[in-house]
């Protein structure tokens, strides 16, 4: 008895057809005849009825098939051991990443983890903070890059890339240009423009502006930072956003913001609870080691 003949044996089992079976497996269906076919006259038993249009187990099919699956999956977690052994990590793994982010190069470290895990599949997708945060919850994702304003939820553990104040930033003729501080209360009745709920940024100012006791007036929301900045820089408003935002930006002004700081923070974001596939273990640890590794930099959150 060889395992090939059980994962034939199998695979026309779940296919109901012999050239289902084959085409799935990649190899001819009359090999696929011959091998169940030995398989039946080691056993002495028919283990398919084929007289039917599709192919049916026999009561002595029904009994080995339950055993032929367990000495498949038997039989791959000894590969998966051996090869985790040798390095050599398999499987999948999802990644989440919020849409503005530049603190660090989530592409690069996706490319030399698959450099060095070639075998592991990798998908990669786009949401808010608080989406990623549920994908990581329901082990849907493996790991995800998100913005964060205070403590994660339970059950999820984070490693900090980036933690930022965010700041007003104006157009250079709007009054709060001519301050060198200002404060959440002052920005009360100020038209306020930043990214949408769900995301680490916002979440940032409605948690400082609830300990300040103020209900921000948010008149503009964009997903994406630059765009709020150009805005503002039109006189629309107050952003509230990165101070790294202004960079190269001679028309718009950044004020430092008290009472109390907003503050967002970029982090890599994973769960305890549904991070426990060794390919899942090895990403998390490959995109850990990688934020040592990677030079200052700053991000919109």
């Amino acid at each position: 008895m060889e395992l090939r003949q059980l994962e034939y044996f199998v695979a026309v089992v779940e296919e109901a057809n012999f050239s289902r079976a084959a085409a799935r497996l990649h190899v001819a269906q009359p090999g696929v005849s011959a091998q169940i076919r030995q398989l039946e006259r080691e056993l002495g038993e028919p283990l398919l009825d084929r007289s039917g249009r599709t192919v049916r187990l026999t009561d002595a099919g029904a009994v080995a098939l339950p055993y032929a699956r367990a000495a498949l999956s038997a039989a791959g977690g000894v590969r998966q051991a051996v090869d985790e052994l040798a390095g050599l990590v398999r499987g999948r793994v999802a990644v989440g990443m919020i849409a503005s982010w530049s603190a660090m190069s989530l592409p690069d470290v996706l490319a030399d983890f698959h450099h060095r895990h070639p075998a592991v599949a990798i998908t990669l997708s786009e949401a808010n903070s608080s989406q990623l945060l549920a994908g990581l919850a329901s082990g849907t994702l493996d790991l995800a890059l998100i913005g964060l304003a205070g403590p994660p939820p339970p059950g999820i553990e984070i490693q900090v890339v980036l933690d930022v104040p965010l700041v007003a930033v104006v157009s250079r003729d709007d009054p709060l240009a001519a301050e060198t501080a200002t404060t959440l209360g002052s920005l009360g009745e100020r038209a306020l423009m930043c990214l949408p709920r769900g995301t680490g940024m916002r979440a940032a100012l409605d948690r400082a502006c609830a300990s300040a006791g103020v209900a921000p007036r948010v008149s503009f929301e964009a997903s994406e930072p630059m765009v709020l900045a150009h805005l503002a820089g039109r006189g629309l408003g107050v952003a509230i956003l990165p101070e790294s935002v202004t960079d190269g930006q001679s028309q718009l002004r950044a004020i430092p913001v008290t009472g109390p700081e907003p503050r967002s923070r970029l982090a890599l974001a994973w769960s305890t609870a549904t991070a426990s596939s060794p390919a899942a273990r090895a990403l998390i640890a490959h995109a850990r080691a990688a934020i040592h590794g990677r030079p200052a930099a700053s991000a919109a959150i």
